[in-house]
């Protein structure tokens, strides 16, 4: 059996036809890339919500609710969800926005006025589990906040 040597055109036309490929596939792909910057406009349907005070801010202690509030009936008359972004405030009406900050590290959350309360002295706030969570105050129980109402609501009277 005599050793055949394969022909030498086929390495050459191999590597010219996968570099061709390679060539056209890229060429393919910035010419999608640039229609799809040109073709690009602001994003109008996520519109910037800046929030400005809608009253005077309050600088106080905060707490959460506990575990055994979960499925209680609120001030507002629903049941309490801890998932929720349940703020209670003595005074402020139902539904109004707060931007609650803690000042031991800078987090900010907004939740909605839906209880009332807290009812014991010296806190101004009780949030929900979850907005505990976001501002870092879980393992302390509680935090010193600075409560700034952003939206107020005019309470629904019967």
């Amino acid at each position: 059996m005599a050793f055949r040597r394969r022909p030498a055109f086929r390495a050459p036309a191999l590597r010219a036809a996968t570099c061709g490929a390679a060539l056209g596939l890229s060429l393919m792909t910035m010419g999608c890339a640039q229609s799809a910057e040109g073709d690009a406009q602001p994003n109008a349907a996520a519109p910037t919500v800046e929030h400005r005070p809608a009253g005077a801010p309050q600088v106080g202690v905060a707490s959460y609710y506990a575990r055994h509030f979960t499925g209680r009936r609120m001030a507002n008359g629903r049941p309490f969800d801890p998932q929720s972004d349940t703020i209670a405030h003595r005074t402020l009406p139902f539904g109004t926005i707060v931007r609650v900050t803690n000042l031991h590290n800078g987090r900010s959350v907004t939740g909605v006025v839906q209880d009332r309360g807290p009812w014991t002295r010296g806190r101004i706030v009780d949030l929900s589990p979850r907005i505990a969570h976001n501002l870092d105050m879980i393992r302390s129980g509680v935090a010193r906040v600075e409560v700034v109402p952003v939206i107020e609501v005019a309470e629904a009277r019967d």
